[in-house]
């Protein structure tokens, strides 16, 4: 066990554009690639990877001092900062949990494949600390090694069924063919999501309102491209903090802010391009491999970040959410470090709203909202691993969280139902309830798979001999 935790400590230690380049370089020779074809694809992914993490860093970089400001403007104390995903991870895998999270998301994902409980081959390693910080923050709440595994699991098997069940707006709305998202910041918010959206069919009026984004992109031209509206953001942004006559501020705000918005999905079309040929691959032989069953390939959510809705929506979301954070009653965080990342709660909320940028704003206002709450309400537990692993909390805040997770609603359920039912028989419900959940999946999966099987049947006997 201690060379399987090196090996796994090796992996994070390099980071995500390291690892993933390793991992699909890897992946690519085990499906049948050329050694030039899966260094190719490998070194794309990673360019992919660290243009994206320089460019939402440099957005981060440029709204976080704007932030600052302009909680300095309006006199307002917050005691609780948002540290941001990176200072979350490093948090997580420095706990017991983070270092054992590997092999057991590992194992749950080969159980649930075997099982037919799951179509997704989850190979996004990286991104397994978000379940690890699930299980970090139930071990703080309960001081049970066991229970935080148990709820990462959990959380785990959730993921690879939203995954499953989401995979076809990848394929439809994205183009990715044999792809899934088992990313569980971005795919846990499906489910929330899908009823706040069945609650806006049954309003009058606002079930009547349409704005369907690429539309007014061509009537509006380029005032309704995303290079616009986040440097129309910017703007006002720069002028809230820095005043009107600061020119040379807001400005550059501006034109940084826009620049991001292009260049974040460029960097995002390096992923597909490198992901493209080793999933079609990867399809074929795990079909061989699972005869008469069609297994996605588990990755990033960034793979996805070109969709300007989702883009443009998720920009203007975030001087809306400093402005929230600073007069709702009873929020404590001011977002700062992962403001960057609110873009990625939208990705499959566009797609359900069938591109509908008016529903894709009110959704993301209501994620924005309760998240402010549920980072309120989480922090004491995220600062009590932060403090456990020796993370500095930054100046003139007593507590911290994380928009990428101490946010997220996924999380707070399973850490309340796991505060609240920290009992054997607590758990075994909990244990059932998400069983149930595979089980649903597996009906699901064993439906469609007899479906798809009688179309080809069909189609097969209509060819002419």
């Amino acid at each position: 066990m201690s060379y399987v935790l090196k090996f796994f400590d090796i992996l994070k230690s390099m980071g995500p554009a390291v690892m993933m380049t390793f991992i699909i370089f890897i992946i690519a020779l085990c499906v049948g690639s050329k050694l030039s074809e899966a260094l190719r694809a490998g070194m794309t992914v990673g360019v992919g990877f660290t243009g994206l993490t320089l460019v939402i860093g440099f957005l981060g970089d440029t709204i976080g001092p704007v932030a600052q400001q302009m909680v300095k403007n309006l006199g307002l104390s917050l005691d609780v900062i948002d540290v941001g995903w990176v200072s979350a991870s490093a948090i997580t895998f420095a706990t017991e949990i983070g270092a054992l999270i590997f092999p057991v998301c590992i194992a749950v994902n080969v159980v649930m494949l075997l099982c037919n409980a799951t179509q997704t081959a989850d190979i996004d390693i990286w991104n397994y600390w978000q379940l690890a910080f699930t299980g970090a923050l139930v071990y703080f709440a309960t001081d049970s090694i066991f229970w935080g595994l148990f709820a990462a699991a959990c959380n785990m098997i959730i993921v690879l069924v939203l995954a499953d069940m989401t995979a076809h707006m990848v394929e439809k709305e994205y183009g990715l063919k044999g792809v899934s998202i088992p990313h569980s910041f971005t795919t846990g918010y499906v489910p929330f999501g899908y009823v706040i959206n069945k609650v806006l069919d049954k309003i009058p009026v606002i079930n009547k309102i349409d704005i369907d984004a690429e539309k007014m992109k061509d009537k509006m031209g380029v005032l309704g491209e995303p290079l616009f509206i986040g440097s129309l953001v910017g703007l006002i942004m720069g002028i809230a903090a820095y005043g009107i006559k600061a020119y040379d501020q807001y400005l550059s705000i501006a034109i940084s802010l826009g620049a991001s918005l292009v260049l974040i999905p460029k960097m995002a079309s390096f992923l597909g391009e490198g992901l493209g040929p080793v999933s079609e691959k990867a399809q074929t032989m795990i079909s061989r491999k699972f005869k008469n069953r069609k297994i996605f390939i588990g990755l990033d959510s960034s793979t996805l970040m070109g969709n300007p809705v989702a883009l443009s929506v998720g920009v203007i979301l975030i001087p809306v959410m400093i402005i929230l954070a600073f007069v709702l009653p009873g929020n404590h965080v001011i977002p700062f470090a992962d403001i960057a990342c609110i873009p990625f709660m939208l990705i499959f909320i566009v797609p359900m709203c069938r591109g509908n940028a008016f529903r894709t704003l009110i959704i993301g206002l209501i994620f924005v909202v309760g998240g402010l709450y549920l980072g309120t309400s989480l922090a004491a537990l995220e600062t009590q691993a932060a403090v456990a692993t020796n993370f500095a909390i930054p100046g003139g805040f007593t507590k911290i969280a994380s928009i990428n997770n101490t946010f997220h609603p996924l999380t707070w359920i399973l850490v309340k139902l796991f505060e609240v039912l920290k009992t054997p028989v607590g758990a075994a419900i909990m244990g059932i309830g998400t069983v149930a959940i595979a089980v649903y999946n597996r009906f699901r999966i064993v439906k469609i798979t007899a479906k798809e099987q009688l179309a080809k049947q069909q189609e097969s006997e209509q060819q002419p001999e």
